[in-house]
This record gives C-alpha cells, structure tokens and sequence, in this order.
C-alpha cells in the first residue's frame, strides 16, 4: 500500500512554540462556551497532504482504531492511523464521497461512480444497499447517516453526475428501512442537500443545504422514525455548510469556507477553527472521540477537543 506523507507540521498562524492564538487560529463568539470546546493551547496539524479532493472522514473503532476517508477524483479511500500515517483503504472506490458506520461498525459509503449507497462487510465484501428509487437511478448519493435502529439516511444531490444523465426530478433526502428494504423520500425542498447528523439523543436530524440557501435545517425525529417540517437551525457565513456532526452535548460543527463553525443547541455561534485549505468534511474520532479530523481540499487536518464527539 502507498503511504502519503504523516504528521508534517504544525499549521495555521499561531507561535511556532505550537500554541494557537485566538485572534489567529480561532475566532470565539461565545468565549467562555468556546474554552469549554477547544484550549487555547490547542494545535491544529497535517495527517497527510497532496491529495485532491478530500471528503467523508469516518472513525473505525476496530484493529486499533483509525480513520477512513475519501479522495473523490482520485477515485480512493484512504486510511490512517497513528502509526502508519496515510495509506490506500480501497481503490477504486467508485467516487465515493461520504461514508459513516451501521450498529455492527460494517461501513457504509455514498459513490458518486456508482450513483449507489454501499455496505462493506466485516469480511471485507461489498454489496448494493440501494441504487434505484421508483425504478430510476438516483443522481449521485453524498452523505450518509445511521440511526440507531438501523434505519440509513443519505442526501442525493447531483453534484456528482459528471455528464450523466439525471434521472430523479429533484435532490431529495431519503431513508432506507433495511428491515422491510424500503427506500422513502423525507425531504424534497433541498436545493442541494448535503451533510447530515442526529442529536446525541436521536430526537432531531441536522441536515446542511450547500446550495443557494447556505443554511442547516433542523428537524424533529418523531416516535414513527419520520421527521416533520424542519426549521432553519443555522447559517454559514464563509462558503457554505457540508459535513457536518454533533458532539456528546448536542453542539453542532459544520465545515464552512474559512474552517470549522461551531453551534450551540439553540443554533448561535460558539466561534470558529480556522483552517488554512476550506473543509469539506469532518468527524471525532480517536480513542476518546475528542480529536476532531478535518477533510480539507488536498489534506488531512486533526485537532484535539476538551469534549467527545457524539458516536
């Protein structure tokens, strides 16, 4: 397997001592709520660099630990662990974009190629979760979800087309049963729907539109397991919110155009992570799920947190 480069340097301008200053590496709107989060000695560093197009980063709590993720045009899944760095997990990977765990920890990945939701079993077997919605391809799956009743929820703009033709009328979210391998449309007011998350207690679904609106809509999860009309939770100021995901407290960190945006449960802004290359995506991971890793463009980024991220 081909290893990419490992923890390189420290990055974003703070001391070269490695301590982060807050006019520099962060920006703190709630201050006393952000120091609950990040310290302020806290360092952001390169896991990997000269990649393409950087995207799904998921924590696989098997073997160790590490961290899968996705290089879209380089048509890769990589991985990396803390001794090891970087190196090739699955390749080709049909374009993946985003990918997440079931309950058994079997990986589930959104490919743009393959216009498809996949499962990766234990052994290392992939098969089709689902491809087609009312007889027709879907445009070109993005991110994806597991509740814990095994229900997998995934957006399906048409990002990733690349030319072929789009055959559903719209970007819709949707939600695959895999008990009665029944696929539902929940949302279909999205222009283009992206990055997904549920609260820590499941009650409600955060899901970021990265188009026109540039805003999170938040959604009550009811006892049936549909959600209702949804409100908007957030905007995002710089660029536009993609991955996003909740820590064990119910904030809300979205990629933005400038770095990491954090949220309160009330939707204000605790303050920002700068990032030097625009994030696409992020997700906890570690041991202790309080490093957050950032998919940025061509590299990988990580930086630890005072709290866990939501599992």
């Amino acid at each position: 397997m081909r290893k990419l480069s490992f923890i390189i340097t420290i990055i974003l301008a703070g001391s070269l001592s490695g301590s982060l200053q807050a006019d520099e590496g962060f920006q703190l709107d709630q201050s006393d709520e952000f120091r609950k989060i990040v310290s302020v000695d806290a360092q952001m560093v390169v896991l990997g660099s000269e990649m393409k197009f950087l995207e799904g980063p998921v924590w696989v709590p098997r073997n160790g630990g590490y961290l899968v993720f996705s290089d879209i045009p380089a048509n890769q899944l990589y991985q990396w662990t803390a001794g090891e760095g970087v190196s090739v997990f699955r390749n080709p990977s049909r374009n993946t974009n985003g990918n997440c765990l079931d309950p058994g920890n079997r990986l589930i990945s959104c490919e743009h190629g393959g216009r498809r939701v996949s499962i990766e079993n234990l052994d290392g077997k992939q098969y089709t979760i689902v491809e087609n919605y009312n007889g027709k391809k879907l445009n070109s799956p993005n991110d994806v979800v597991v509740k814990s009743d095994g229900s997998i929820w995934f957006t399906d703009p048409d990002y990733g087309l690349a030319g072929r033709t789009k055959e559903q009328p719209g970007n819709y979210v949707y939600r695959f049963d895999p008990y009665s391998q029944t696929l539902k449309v929940q949302v279909k007011d999205f222009d283009r729907p992206n990055g997904l998350c549920f609260s820590p207690d499941e009650t409600k679904l955060y899901i970021a539109d990265s188009g026109k609106p540039k805003h999170i809509r938040v959604f009550n999860v009811q006892a049936d397991g549909e959600i209702n009309q949804g409100r908007v939770f957030c905007r995002i100021d710089q660029g536009g919110p993609d991955g996003i995901r909740s820590d064990v407290e119910g904030r809300i960190f979205s990629s933005a155009g400038d770095g990491v945006h954090i949220f309160a449960p009330d939707g204000s802004r605790i303050g920002k992570i700068f990032c030097p290359e625009a994030p696409a995506n992020l997700c906890f991971g570690g041991w202790d799920y309080q490093t957050l890793f950032i998919t940025a463009r061509s590299s990988l980024y990580a930086i630890e947190l005072k709290v866990p991220g939501n599992r």
